[in-house]
């Protein structure tokens, strides 16, 4: 059950990058576009949680650091644009 969650999120994380990217390319709104680098890391990330624990779990990846790493640039790149966009 838990795979099937894990996949279903990295799904819509990339259906959402999609979406927003698609948004930026009609309206050219930075935001939109920041969002969109920030959806694409947390697609990764959720893509990296299905390689690490569903498809090769007995090999180590080092996954949390990894995870950890990706997500925090998430939240940087999404930071980061809404701090340009305020100045």
């Amino acid at each position: 059950m838990a795979e099937t969650i894990y996949m279903l999120c990295a799904l819509m994380s990339t259906l959402c990058t999609i979406a927003l990217y698609r948004g930026y390319k009609t309206t050219r709104n930075r935001l939109l576009m920041w969002s969109a680098v920030c959806f694409f890391l947390l697609a990764a990330n959720n893509i990296f949680l299905c390689v690490d624990l569903i498809f090769f779990p007995e090999i180590n990846l080092h996954g949390p650091f990894w995870r950890n790493l990706i997500t925090a640039g998430a939240g940087c790149a999404l930071l980061s644009g809404l701090i340009l966009e305020l100045s």
